[in-house]
């Protein structure tokens, strides 16, 4: 993998760093590394360093990690081929996105398999500094509830198979991280504890499951729940179903599309206030035609219509988002009142320790990995950096 050991230093910007907030800060890059931060005065020395002024406006936030996409930029996993993943990570960094799984959505076994392969082996391969760096795979489907297909095909929905779930994870080189499943389907408790051994995260999803049957997915090990409110049983006051485990239970993290389309402000406002900004992870689960124009586009073989910031099937059905997520990261700020570093933890912090990797990425901090983003005052997306290279600038040439 290519190596750089360009050293920057961006300072007079205001920082959200781990734990602390600082005004008129400074922020120090080298090898891909944050190697210091603090109040401007405490850099020491500046030689050698490429030194950034940044307005005393704009905040260093740490990388955004979207843990359910399957596409962007007319690109798409299950085009199963490395020049589409390419395009993804070259793209994503406009919306402050700087990691993020590949997410599979229900096909023939034939088109997984081939998303599968070709995603284990680029990740395999190594990538790049100055991309959105692909952390691992989201299988979603095809072991969900046909009741709660959604966009996912209904033909090719197939009971959970554990013997087909090990051959999937060895065609991606065992870098399936979060498997989408119905719990309820037959075999879906026995794949659920599968995953639980295996360091692999069972999301709850696409599912019909009763409150009495996620309770049992989580005592067999399901810690999340995917798309919060989409395609599955809702909160009714007889059954609590999947939503109101999803309350109830701080076992589960769960996802959450915060377009204002999917899920609209004032139900966004209840999960936070129910979850709290510790067990909710915000994702665009956004398809190819994010960051096109409007028209038809295909999704897992089916014609999506983009218009007026939906994307929908011919019945009318949501498929999947075209949502930035710098721009769900404010939504969450407007629909819910919650502070930016309550967003932050829904976008950075929460995905980092769920994939347990926060040891390296979710937040600014000394030697993590150099995943940086500059908000304007207005919360948009100025400039990013992955792992240390500028990855995006507003206004100026991309990469």
């Amino acid at each position: 993998m290519k190596q750089t050991t360009k050293a920057i230093l961006l300072k007079g910007m205001q920082i959200m760093a781990e734990g602390k907030k600082i005004e008129n800060g400074y922020l120090k890059i080298r090898d891909m590394q944050i190697i210091g931060y603090g109040p401007l005065g405490d850099e020491d020395s500046t030689e050698g360093f490429e030194v950034i002024d940044v307005p005393a406006s704009f905040t260093a936030v740490p990388g955004l990690i979207d843990i359910h996409i399957h596409g962007v930029n007319g690109a798409d996993v299950m085009d199963a081929s490395p020049e589409a993943l390419d395009n993804m990570s070259t793209a994503l960094p406009r919306e402050g996105t700087t990691s993020f799984l590949a997410t599979t959505m229900t096909q023939s076994n034939t088109a997984i398999e081939n998303a599968l392969e070709n995603a284990g082996n680029y990740i395999s391969q190594g990538q790049e500094p100055g991309k959105a760096e692909i952390l691992g795979v989201h299988l979603e489907g095809p072991f969900v509830n046909p009741k709660m297909a959604g966009a996912q095909p209904v033909q090719h929905i197939v009971d959970s198979n554990l013997g087909l779930f090990k051959k999937w994870n060895a065609l991606a080189k065992e870098h399936i991280k979060v498997v989408t499943i119905a719990p309820e389907q037959p075999g879906g408790l026995d794949l659920v504890k599968y995953l639980k051994e295996n360091r692999i995260i069972a999301s709850i999803g696409h599912s019909h499951a009763t409150y009495e049957e996620v309770v049992k997915a989580i005592e067999a090990g399901a810690s999340q729940v995917t798309h919060l409110f989409n395609q599955m049983r809702g909160l009714h006051h007889r059954e609590p179903g999947v939503v109101g485990a999803a309350f109830l239970h701080d076992e589960l993290t769960a996802e959450m599309i915060a377009d204002g389309v999917h899920v609209r402000p004032e139900m966004v406002k209840l999960a936070y206030k129910n979850k709290g900004r510790d067990r909710l992870i915000l994702i665009t689960d956004s398809m190819r035609a994010k960051c096109l124009k409007n028209g038809v586009y295909d999704l897992g073989g089916q014609a999506v219509t983009v218009a007026d910031g939906k994307a929908l099937l011919h019945d009318g059905t949501l498929a999947g988002s075209i949502l930035k997520l710098g721009q769900g990261l404010k939504n969450m700020v407007e629909f819910s009142g919650c502070s930016l570093e309550d967003a932050i933890h829904m976008t950075s912090v929460n995905p980092a320790k769920q994939l347990n990797i926060y040891e390296r990425k979710g937040s600014i901090s000394i030697g993590k990995d150099a995943d940086i983003v500059i908000l304007d005052e207005h919360l948009d997306v100025f400039m990013t950096f992955c792992r240390g290279e500028l990855a995006y600038q507003q206004g100026g040439e991309e990469k």
